[in-house]
């Protein structure tokens, strides 16, 4: 057999693992587990806006599912549960530095509760079952986690694990973490309405448009076609 032979065989069956590959994780992505409203939640309030922290893997997508989310003002990506002074995505990237790729949640509760946020997050944003990884992202970086900005969050979002467990909503048990909140830093400006910005990515198109698909077919009624962006879209 030739070299020239040997070398096109190689690069066919590269071809075909990756599209296994990707094939794999495009299914996955497409995946959405309908969940129930959490039987706990928070009371009815007088406030105009409440800000909900959330890490479900790459930032990317999880922002861009809250921007298209009804009664959401704001959604930026940022690193949450580590020190200021690594708050940088390189550095956040190593998995060593204790942050989680997060994001910010600004929400109007007279207009959707902090237990719709949930649901959502449990239902289309990501696998909770996944520990330290989120589909083709592995690391401490991309774990589950949910940082309560007051004691009665952190009620709710332990009623609902705990509500997720007891009904087997999932093949297996919830690793979310609920951590304390601590600071939040925003990521930088290229990581901001990554999704709106650059729709034809590999990533975006495997990974993150299925979530927004899957936002519009099972919160009809949540779901706004127009995102609350951070920033231009030119």
């Amino acid at each position: 057999m030739s070299s020239l032979t040997t070398r096109v065989i190689l690069v066919v069956l590269a071809i075909v693992v990756l599209a296994v590959i990707f094939k794999g994780a495009a299914s996955r992505a497409e995946n959405a587990t309908v969940v129930p409203m959490p039987a706990v939640d928070e009371a009815a309030g007088t406030r105009s806006s409440e800000i909900a922290v959330l890490g479900g893997g790459c930032f990317w997508g999880v922002q861009a599912v809250y921007q298209h989310l009804k009664g959401v003002t704001s959604a930026v990506s940022g690193y949450a549960g580590g020190e200021q002074g690594t708050a940088e995505y390189e550095r956040v990237s190593t998995g060593r530095t204790g942050h989680a790729e997060s994001v910010q949640i600004t929400f109007d509760p007279r207009v959707i509760t902090y237990g719709r946020i949930l649901q959502v997050f449990f239902s289309v944003v990501h696998d909770p079952t996944q520990l330290n990884r989120q589909g083709p992202d592995v690391g401490t970086q991309y774990r589950s986690a949910i940082f309560p900005m007051n004691p009665e969050q952190g009620n709710v979002a332990k009623a609902f694990i705990a509500q997720l467990n007891q009904a087997r909503t999932f093949d297996a048990a919830i690793v979310t973490k609920i951590e304390p909140s601590g600071s939040f830093y925003l990521a930088e400006a290229y990581h901001q309405d990554f999704l709106e910005r650059n729709p034809t990515h590999p990533y975006i198109v495997m990974n993150d448009l299925p979530k927004i698909d899957n936002l519009k077919r099972l919160f009809p009624n949540l779901y706004n076609p127009k995102p609350v962006l951070v920033g231009s879209t030119k």
